[in-house]
């Protein structure tokens, strides 16, 4: 979604600060460690190798590892490499190492990180209904940290780390039902955020901001 300023929204990933990775014993497949233990992936391709390597090193936009397969996406679609089985297929199965960031193309740096809490952590993007008013979910705790405003529930299987005022405004929005119209008619960065969410496994969802649940039934 581009922003009335021409800037877009974008989504990013990254392995956990902790995760190493290494060749497997025949050389075909990769080794991820980590606090957790061993993750093995078997015979990984050029592309997967590549996206892993990267992602090890901090956030990135997996559609520029292949361009010609990302040929006709939205840029602020989170889909790996235009949709690549391959990799969404490795993507999917770890899960709990996965780190996602959504960000906006300003150079002002990320908007939020979500951080697995859990065993597999699943995070998809729903949109939620046009006009519907939503609010933060009961049992959110908030923590001033170095990096910004943490976000954690029991019930959740991600901590959401905001990095910016635009990310905790939505926050302080969502203490009430608002609808995400007219959350993005608060932002200073109009329409690139609070129109989509991510939906979490126990049905709540995080929008720009963090967990929150629908107000309607």
């Amino acid at each position: 979604m581009r922003t009335a300023d021409g800037h877009s929204a974008v989504h990013l990933w990254s392995l956990g600060e902790e995760i190493g990775i290494e060749d497997d014993a025949s050389g075909d497949g990769l080794v991820l460690t980590g606090p957790d233990g061993i993750d093995r992936v078997p015979e990984v391709s050029p592309l997967v190798r590549e996206a892993l390597r990267r992602m090890q090193l901090g956030p990135v936009l997996l559609t520029n590892l292949a361009p010609e397969r990302a040929r006709g996406c939205a840029p602020d679609e989170p889909l790996p490499a235009g949709g690549d089985p391959g990799l969404s297929r490795v993507l999917a199965s770890i899960t709990h190492l996965v780190v996602r960031t959504l960000a906006i193309d300003d150079l002002g740096g990320p908007l939020l990180s979500a951080f697995p809490l859990s065993r597999p952590a699943p995070f998809s993007l729903v949109r939620p209904p046009p006009r519907r008013a939503v609010r933060m979910a009961s049992g959110v705790s908030l923590t001033q940290e170095s990096d910004g405003i943490a976000m954690w529930s029991a019930t959740a299987s991600h901590r959401v780390l905001l990095h910016r005022p635009e990310a905790a405004l939505v926050v302080s929005l969502l203490g009430w039902p608002v609808t995400p119209e007219d959350a993005a008619d608060a932002l200073p960065v109009p329409g690139a955020v609070p129109a989509g969410g991510h939906r979490l496994p126990d049905g709540r969802r995080d929008g720009a901001a963090g967990p929150r649940s629908d107000t309607a039934p």
